[in-house]
């Protein structure tokens, strides 16, 4: 048997024409991980975070908005949207409209990673994918399900792609200028945040009862679908350095570690205040902790992630709690799942701590620019006074061009909407909920197994004779208490 020639490579290590020479295994494995961890987060985390923490009657509709989102966004991603956020430039905001589906660009290297194209969409679309369904989060309870249909494509097309084209491509134009947002922190939350307060402005409050008494159907669903936000966010952040190294590390333990240095923020302050340890309380802290740390993850250390956490903790606390009550714009929009709060300011807060506390040693690890991102603490210890206010700087300019643009953006979107269907469902309809807008009941099933038989839209059939009971009969309101 012939021996090996010296200095060959291991077979794995071999490039081959399914395994070329740019690519590494290790990056693409975790890249396809990280990108299935965050659409976990949407499919089923949001999916059943939202049909938990709506009343039951909206169980169905809730969770459906998400899923819907979901397959709709990636359809739109790969026929025009990841090209117009990642590919040539067309103008410094927005990039060349283009197809993602071609087997040649495919298997082509990506802009950025040691892995191919297909990857990168994959990763990029999940990101965009519960960007639209945080968006939903404001508008449950009452939007129509058909002008949400349209929603998500237009939004998508002409406000996400936008944001991800100025702020993460390589020739976007606050990119370029050095704006930090390792993983979306402006991208997704800040501009989801704005674009759900808009649409629900727009869109109109729920019914007057449902505003004053709109309690969670399951709360343990609710959580089971908050831990599964929570664990992919190891991909939300992990993934963003392209890589499986050291600053994937960096970036999920400081993800972690700021989400529960907030959750314990915010339940002290529930504690102290009101004098109970509220779980829905726990999680609107879990959520603004994870959202905070977003712009930072991978360019701050430690101590840093905790300060963080203490500040996502108790500033969106104090907007919700004490703001929300004395604002009166805050009060007429009806943010039905307050992402304004949760991701709006624990976005635009992670964005400007990140200008404060941003490692010009740690952002090199990710950007490979050394001396271009400075934040203003580290300018302050370097001397480096200019970049250090520049970098602050920048990062306003990025919460600014996000809110205004959203604002503009999504009126118009709605309004357009509204001129083919209605932005929001009959009273009649919001009286019923699930069935009116889908025909389907989130529980159906009640005692010892019998099929409740008040639904407004559905006949009884006696499953023993075979004989079908007057549609009369049955064709009521329900009178479930909700």
């Amino acid at each position: 048997m012939a021996s090996p020639p010296p200095f060959a490579l291991p077979p794995n290590l071999v490039p081959d024409e399914a395994n070329p020479s740019w690519m590494s295994k290790g990056d693409n494995a975790w890249q396809l991980t990280a990108a299935t961890l965050v659409g976990l987060q949407s499919v089923p985390g949001l999916i059943i975070l939202y049909g938990g923490a709506v009343k039951k009657k909206w169980a169905v509709n809730s969770a459906f908005m998400a899923l819907y989102a979901f397959a709709c966004v990636l359809v739109c991603w790969v026929c025009w949207g990841y090209r117009l956020s990642f590919g040539d430039e067309l103008i410094p905001v927005w990039g060349k409209i283009n197809v993602a589906l071609s087997q040649h660009y495919l298997l082509e290297k990506g802009f950025a990673g040691k892995f191919p194209n297909a990857t990168m969409v994959f990763f990029q679309f999940v990101f965009a994918a519960i960007t639209l369904i945080l968006i939903a989060g404001a508008v449950l309870g009452r939007m129509n399900f058909y002008a949400w249909m349209l929603f998500v494509p237009l939004w998508l097309t002409f406000s996400y792609t936008v944001g991800a084209y100025t702020i993460w491509s390589l020739n976007g134009w606050l990119a370029v200028k050095g704006m930090i947002d390792y993983s979306g922190g402006y991208v997704i939350h800040l501009s989801s945040g704005v674009a759900g307060f808009t649409a629900a402005y727009w869109v109109g409050p729920r019914l007057a009862k449902d505003r004053e008494r709109f309690p969670p159907n399951n709360i343990l669903l609710m959580l089971a679908g908050a831990g599964l936000l929570w664990m992919g966010w190891t991909g939300f952040n992990g993934g963003d350095p392209y890589a499986a190294n050291i600053d994937a590390s960096l970036a999920v333990l400081n993800t972690h570690v700021c989400a529960a240095t907030s959750l314990l923020t915010w339940l002290i302050l529930d504690v102290l205040v009101f004098g109970k340890a509220s779980v829905i309380g726990a999680v609107q802290g879990m959520i603004t902790g994870l959202v905070c740390i977003t712009p930072a993850a991978g360019v701050v250390h430690g101590w840093a992630a905790i300060i963080m956490g203490i500040c996502s903790g108790s500033i969106p606390w104090f907007t919700m709690m004490v703001v929300h009550k004395k604002s009166e714009l805050l009060q007429k929009v009806d943010d039905t799942m307050a992402v304004f709060h949760t991701h709006a300011v624990a976005g635009s807060l992670g964005g400007l701590l990140t200008g404060l506390f941003a490692d010009p040693k740690l952002c090199n690890l990710f950007y490979a620019k050394y001396g271009q991102y400075v934040g203003l603490f580290y300018g302050f210890h370097m001397k480096d006074y200019s970049n250090g206010f520049r970098q602050v700087g920048l990062q306003l300019l990025g919460m600014v061009f996000v809110i205004v643009f959203n604002i503009i953006s999504t009126s118009i979107i709605c309004l357009l909407v509204r001129f083919v269907v209605p932005l929001r469902m009959t009273e009649e309809d919001m009286e019923v909920g699930d069935e009116a807008a889908h025909g389907e009941e989130a529980y159906a099933i009640w005692g010892q197994g019998e099929r409740s038989e008040n639904s407004r839209f559905s006949t009884y059939n006696d499953m023993e004779t075979g004989a079908s009971k007057s549609k009369d009969h049955v064709e009521m309101t329900s009178t479930t208490s909700y």
